[in-house]
This record gives C-alpha cells, sequence and structure tokens, in this order.
C-alpha cells in the first residue's frame, strides 16, 4: 500500500481509509490511485467490516490529479490514456460496490476526481470551509470516469451546469445537490462522522449490506415482476436468517439485539 493512504480497521469493524499526503493536497497519481483500489478490493473480501469512513489529512480532501502525474499523462499515447483511465474507472467502481456502508468526512477542498470519491460513497458529511469543483473542462478535457457516479449524485440538471462551467461552489450548495448529506462546523467534522457511524452500527450487519444491496441492483431498473419477486426472495431470506430472528425476538422481548452488545 502507498504511503500516502493509510488504512485502520478497529475492533468494531469500521474501516478508516485516510488520503495522507497534504502537502501536495492528496492529490491523485497512478500509485494512489492502485493502492485504493487494492484497499477497497481488500474490504470488500473482509466481512468483518461494517463501515467505511473514507477521510484525508491537511487542508484539502484532495485537489485531483497531481501535476507531476497530469505531465506524464500529456505525453501518453491513445492506448496508454485508455489503460490509465480504466484504472481510475476501476477504482471508482470498486468503492461504489463496496458492500458496506461508506461516510466520505470531506474537510477541505474536493477538486476533479475527488468529487467523483464523495460521490461513489453513500453519504457524506462536510465541513463548513469544504468547497467543490469539477475542473477538468478548464484543461481542455472531461470528467469522464467520474460522470457516472457524479451525476447519480447531483443529477442531470446540475451536472449541465457544473462539468461545464467548472464554477467553484460550497459545502452549503453541495448539500442543496444532494452531493454530500450535511455540512458542520469544522471541529464538528470528526464527531458527526462518529454519529453517523454509531448509527450504522446500531443496525444489523448483514441487514445494511442487504439494503445497500437494494439500492445497488435496483435503481435505475424497471418495477416488473422477476424485480417483483427478487424483492421477496431477499426480504424471506432475512426474516429466516440468524440476524433476522434476533432482531425480531429482541425487538418483541423489548431489549438490545446482540449486535448491539
Amino acid at each position: 500500500m502507498s504511503d500516502k493512504l493509510q488504512l485502520q480497521v478497529d475492533a468494531r469493524g469500521v474501516a478508516t481509509v485516510t488520503l495522507d499526503n497534504p502537502e501536495q493536497h492528496n492529490a491523485f497519481d497512478d500509485q494512489l490511485i492502485a493502492a485504493l483500489k487494492e484497499c477497497f478490493d481488500r474490504l470488500a473480501a473482509d466481512s468483518a467490516v461494517r463501515v467505511v469512513v473514507l477521510a484525508a489529512t491537511g487542508k484539502s480532501f484532495s485537489a485531483g490529479a497531481d501535476l507531476g502525474y497530469m505531465q506524464k499523462m500529456a505525453g501518453y499515447s491513445h492506448a496508454d490514456n485508455q489503460r490509465d483511465a480504466e484504472q481510475l474507472a476501476a477504482m471508482l467502481a470498486a468503492l461504489n460496490n463496496l458492500p458496506m456502508p461508506t461516510i466520505a468526512a470531506v474537510q477541505g477542498a474536493a477538486f476533479g476526481g475527488a468529487v467523483g470519491l464523495v460521490s461513489c460513497c453513500d453519504m457524506a458529511v462536510a465541513s463548513e470551509r469544504a468547497s467543490f469543483c469539477l475542473s477538468e473542462v478548464k484543461l481542455g478535457l472531461i470528467p469522464a470516469t467520474i460522470s457516472p457516479y457524479v451525476l447519480r449524485a447531483i443529477g442531470e440538471r446540475a451536472a449541465r451546469r457544473y462539468f461545464t462551467t467548472a464554477e467553484r461552489f460550497s459545502a452549503a450548495t453541495a448539500a442543496q445537490l444532494g452531493l454530500v448529506s450535511h455540512v458542520v462546523a469544522d471541529h464538528e467534522l470528526a464527531a458527526s462522522c462518529a454519529q453517523l457511524v454509531e448509527t450504522l452500527l446500531g443496525n444489523g450487519p448483514q441487514a445494511l449490506r442487504a439494503a445497500k444491496a437494494l439500492v445497488l441492483d435496483y435503481a435505475g431498473q424497471p418495477i416488473d415482476a422477476a424485480l417483483i419477486r427478487d424483492s421477496s426472495e431477499r426480504i424471506a431470506r432475512l426474516r429466516v436468517s440468524a440476524e433476522g430472528q434476533e432482531g425480531l425476538a429482541a425487538f418483541f422481548a423489548k431489549r438490545p439485539p446482540r449486535w448491539q452488545q
């Protein structure tokens, strides 16, 4: 794993992935992209992980692509650029498809590809000084690999504006667009994320994964007989599962379920 990335998993099953290159504003290069992909793949395979928090050190969440990395890409052939873009796309897909809930903690500027990272997380908390920018068109480029996730996060109308204007927008605007869940004072960011983590940990571990799978699998799908049948099968499986039985028993006994103990 890159020395620009830290991973910690605590006894509760909370994994914290931290971008840790503050001197370069946590900018992306090919090594960091590969390290993030490896990290997300490792977390996806770990059944003990219940929640993932994506955070960063320093003043910026991430400035997007590293300048040296961009200079190197400028000399790439079309085939080289295709391979490089596919690596970034694979990393974003790995984050988006993590089976457990994910939270982005955005403490500063999030530019370019960093907006994609935030969009791939299930929810995001931003400090008041956080800001966002889809700056690619200023360089004669487009936010291509991140666009599927950003479009889902902010909607087509807002994407038409911010993809083409490269305007910088505030945390408050990001909340209005749906990119972040809520905005807090700078000094409250860690506590707000911790509270959200505790809320998630209060829910059934397998139910959390199954609930997220509903969104990933059903979003944009037609409500047809196959989907209706599949949704019925999913709840039936959970009702007879050990976790489902424990949750129902705890509810009727008016006691906390075992996963809260």
